[in-house]
């Protein structure tokens, strides 16, 4: 969120990975309905990847939104919340890479941990960059703009906090 340079090419990069996203997961989805045996519980798989698949619709939908709004820099606190996003799904992507194998469960379960902490950490930015923004904000359209951007990217930790207590259910029940 630093980078406002060439946006629409990267609105319209993150656009496509969404849309391979969505195709990875209709193509899981079917080869749930195919499979007789699943390694992890069938319903466990789905909720999995359509939380995933959430995360980056809502990434999307930021990219979307910074676009639309013509955004030319944002606060420092949606600069903080972007680097807390990106903490989050990149635990996200190593708690995922590391369920093949349930001897990884402590590994893990600390990574689940540090998504815990990093969604935490977003709730008390978001709630102190609402309160600053409505204290000090004069222009109401800028006030609009910032507030939707803060949402969208809280809400993408909250996400990533689904993701890791699905996995933490899969852990527990595999493991």
């Amino acid at each position: 969120m630093t980078n406002f340079d060439d946006l629409e090419n990267r609105v319209h990069a993150i656009e496509s990975i969404e849309k391979q996203a969505d195709k990875v997961t209709y193509a899981t989805v079917e080869m749930l309905h195919k499979t007789f045996i699943t390694p992890i519980d069938r319903d466990d798989i789905h909720q999995l990847i359509t939380r995933q698949d959430d995360i980056l619709d809502l990434l999307e939908d930021a990219a979307q939104t910074v676009s639309l709004y013509d955004l030319k820099s944002v606060t420092p606190e949606a600069k903080r919340l972007a680097e807390l996003v990106l903490a989050c799904t990149e635990k996200v992507r190593d708690a995922v890479a590391l369920l093949h194998n349930m001897d990884n469960s402590r590994k893990i379960v600390a990574i689940c941990e540090e998504i815990d902490r990093l969604e935490s950490d977003a709730d008390h930015v978001m709630r102190a960059a609402m309160s600053k923004l409505f204290r000090d904000e004069p222009d109401v359209r800028n006030l609009i703009k910032l507030k939707a951007i803060y949402e969208i990217l809280e809400t993408v930790t909250d996400r990533c906090e689904d993701v890791s207590n699905i996995i933490e259910g899969i852990i527990v029940e595999n493991a």
